[in-house]
């Protein structure tokens, strides 16, 4: 009797048959989640997606050997030297392809994955790789042949990762389909860590907004506080939508993280989508040891931890221009710091506190007032509720803006809109959508709309290119002057300035039938209770005691 052929897994089965980035997202998580076991969350973490990085950096080795091998057989090269030349280094290193070592790739990796220790295996590829490739010494994980994980379950892992279709799908790249895989499993670990997860991810929709409002399709990209690399990452793909793929490099990246497990994960985000990046040698305070001490950026995106109160306070530090920050909050530090990297146009978008727009302790309101009078702020967001699964604390966004005039806007083609001693409010308390119980998401309509009021109020090309022109909106938009600004106390909440929306008057007749009806389904709801406080008290009568 022959063999009887090995019959797939059912997570197998259904990745044989998916065709979407989604499904494979899914079906992988649910795979993954299986070997959680007692790792530590911040562990798992940095174990799954350092297989996912495992897998890009060979797939991309292995597509670059290909074609590395049709351009040769095209010169004529013989059989004989072939090998020679798909073995030489330079061939991928020069083309922004890591070198993997034959026993780093993935085909061996899954050839042996049931032969031996899977997790032995793992870290012996995880360590060449690092040999191989000095940009990523010390980034890649070497957990995987440890007591606590389940070596029979991570080899079962290792052959889904091995038969997920990462190519081919929705007229996608290799590289971009793992990169929504890596995203998607960023965003996972962010729910499941809670609170913590806040350290290294935040929402896509915020990320995309901040990037939408400052265009940054050329130059020194910065954040002090990068997490994961997701400003990054959305910067790169807002240039791609808007100028191809072969734009994404008009950017340099620069950041710092505090974390180092963190640190790691952004290094590799970045490189899964194809992002060269300075994110520093290693992990580092940003207030104590900033590693970008000369940058001067033309784009600031960041989210830091809201509200920090042990920090590194030096109250002689040069960066406090606008006064010291106290020292039971890094808020003011943060923007101060951001503002200190900005260049001659730079332009910031801050996630913060809803506190920063308002409050008055440790000087914080003096402070605020000094980068108001220096025309330092542009544009003030008050952010809907639930942006943030990881926090409940509301939040709100500061742009800001080293110079407003006419040639402010970096890459602007015409002049742009004076708006120095001007301030847009805008108040988008009531926008986005529910994803869950528990998550708000902006919509794209919501996205364009607060992005587009931005660039109307600025006069950008891109608004001038759709013919629009700004307008305050009662309840939603308001360009204040500071005047204004300075009647208010220098509280910069939106809702002070945009007031409130208009309401449609009703015609008298109009009300009349509407409080008739209303009436009327009151005095139903009256009947019905009645009618069931009966039946419950017969039915309670009943009831032998």
């Amino acid at each position: 009797m022959p063999p009887r052929k090995k019959q797939p897994s059912d997570d197998q089965a259904a990745l044989f048959s998916v065709s979407s980035a989604k499904e494979i997202q899914a079906i992988l998580w649910k795979a993954a989640d299986k070997l959680r076991g007692s790792m530590d969350a911040a562990q798992y973490k940095e174990f799954v997606l350092g297989l996912i990085f495992l897998k890009y950096v060979s797939d991309a080795f292995t597509e670059r050997r290909e074609q590395l091998a049709k351009e040769l057989a095209e010169e004529g090269i013989t059989e004989d030297r072939l090998a020679e030349f798909l073995e030489d280094q330079d061939e991928y290193t020069g083309h922004h392809v890591f070198w993997v070592p034959e026993t780093a790739r993935w085909t061996w990796i899954a050839a042996n994955a049931k032969s031996g220790n899977v997790g032995e295996t793992l870290d012996k590829a995880m360590d060449e790789i690092m040999k191989a490739n000095p940009s990523l010494t010390g980034v890649l994980p070497k957990i995987f042949n440890k007591d606590n994980v389940d070596q029979k379950r991570l080899a079962e892992l290792v052959d889904l990762i091995t038969d997920a279709r990462f190519s081919g799908n929705e007229d996608k790249p290799a590289q971009d389909i793992l990169g929504e895989v890596y995203e998607y499993f960023l965003g996972n670990f962010a729910r499941a860590e809670g609170k913590r997860g806040g350290e290294f991810y935040t929402p896509s929709s915020v990320v995309r907004l901040i990037v939408e409002v400052l265009e940054p399709y050329e130059g020194r990209v910065y954040d002090p506080a990068c997490g994961s690399g997701g400003m990054f990452v959305q910067a790169a793909k807002f240039i791609e939508a808007h100028r191809g793929r072969g734009h994404k490099a008009d950017i340099s990246v620069y950041g710092q993280e505090l974390n180092e497990r963190t640190w790691r994960l952004a290094k590799m985000n970045l490189a899964i989508h194809g992002i060269d990046g300075n994110l520093a040698p290693r992990w580092g305070d940003t207030f104590a040891d900033d590693k970008h001490p000369d940058l001067k950026a033309d784009y600031v995106m960041a989210n830091p931890p809201f509200n920090i109160k042990d920090w590194a306070r030096s109250e002689g530090d040069p960066r406090w221009k606008y006064g010291v920050p106290p020292k039971g909050n890094a808020n003011y530090a943060w923007l101060q710091h951001m503002i200190s990297k900005l260049g001659e146009r730079g332009t910031a978008g801050v996630v913060l506190a809803n506190g920063s727009m308002s409050s008055q302790q440790g000087g914080e309101g003096e402070i605020r007032q000094a980068l108001v009078d220096a025309d330092l702020v542009a544009c003030m967001v008050a952010m809907p509720s639930q942006l943030f699964r990881t926090t409940q604390i509301p939040a709100c966004l500061w742009f800001l803006a080293k110079d407003k005039g006419p040639g402010g806007v970096k890459g602007q083609k015409t002049p742009a809109t004076d708006r120095r001693g001007q301030i847009l409010f805008i108040d988008a308390r009531d926008m986005g959508e529910m994803a869950d119980r528990t998550e708000r998401i902006l919509t794209d309509a919501d996205l364009a709309k607060i992005a587009g009021t931005y660039h109307a109020w600025r006069g950008t090309d891109s608004a001038n290119a759709a013919g629009d022109t700004y307008a305050d909106v009662p309840g939603f938009c308001a360009s204040a002057d500071l005047k204004t600004v300075q009647e208010h106390g220098y509280v910069l909440s939106p809702g002070r300035y945009v007031g409130a929306a208009e309401v449609e008057e009703e015609d008298a007749e109009a009300v009349a039938e509407k409080i008739k009806r209303l009436t009327g389904e009151l005095y139903e709801l009256f009947d019905r209770s009645d009618e069931l406080t009966k039946t419950v008290r017969e039915q309670m009568g009943r009831i032998d005691v």
